[in-house]
């Protein structure tokens, strides 16, 4: 049964560093339809040093929350493929996520992301080896997923088994994405740009997930926690400057 959007809430403005989802070229040994694993993965770049040049080389627009919510927004990072063509990227909304904030603090953050993911055909990748498999919602919700965990911990796990746990987790969600249509998710309506659209949507204890299409063709992902999936809607951003 479909869940309809209901109140809009929006979180009290924090300085945010944090990390992006993976940034590498699709293969065709990937999970169909969504991008690959880091090869080599950059360090989170300080809110305050991030800048809006990546985005400003892409070649479809960039979304994030729209103007209902009132709390602060910030740039992550993009994802570009073999050719240095921006692929995917994610603008922040709300405090900062930590893997361990919440255990080590006791405050729960309140925070979503927003990932854009071009919209591509299956075409030749760079060394002209192969192929790469064209973007779908399940590219979205693949990397909604991934982020998510990247700043989750289950509570009493040693730091050395995080890995482990992490890579577990993120083969899940690869498996999870590929079956949008599976018990897992339910249907969620949500405005984008001021029209209901329909997304895909799960929650699990580590926060929600969420993944559907835009009129203009891009695909989009979010994920989140302490903030109500239900309340938020998405616009296209006019002014990155705003998220500077």
């Amino acid at each position: 049964m479909e869940t309809t959007r209901s109140t809009r809430v929006g979180v009290q403005p924090a300085e945010i560093p944090a990390a992006a989802p993976p940034q590498t070229e699709h293969t065709a040994q990937d999970s169909p339809g969504t991008p690959g694993q880091p090869q080599d993965a950059a360090a989170p770049v300080p809110a305050a040093r991030r800048t809006a040049e990546g985005y400003l080389s892409a070649d479809f627009p960039w979304y994030g929350l729209d103007g209902a919510f009132t709390g602060r927004r910030w740039l992550m990072q993009v994802g570009t493929g073999a050719d240095g063509t921006v692929e995917h990227g994610s603008t922040g909304h709300g405090d900062e996520p930590s893997a361990r904030g919440e255990i080590a603090t006791g405050e729960k953050e309140r925070f979503a992301v927003v990932i854009t993911v071009a919209s591509n055909p299956l075409r030749r990748s760079g060394d002209g080896t192969g192929t790469l498999e064209a973007t779908s919602v399940s590219s979205a919700a693949w990397l909604a997923g991934s982020g998510l965990l990247s700043y989750s911990w289950p509570g009493q796990m040693d730091h050395s088994l995080r890995s482990d746990w992490l890579d577990q987790q993120t083969e899940a969600a690869w498996e999870l994405a590929d079956d949008l249509g599976g018990e897992d998710w339910s249907t969620l309506s949500l405005p984008v740009d001021g029209e209901p659209t329909s997304f895909h949507y799960r929650e699990s204890e580590f926060g929600w997930v969420l993944a559907g299409s835009t009129p203009g063709g891009v695909h989009l992902g979010a994920y989140g926690r302490g903030m109500s999936a239900y309340g938020i809607g998405f616009s296209v951003i006019a002014d990155l400057g705003a998220y500077e």
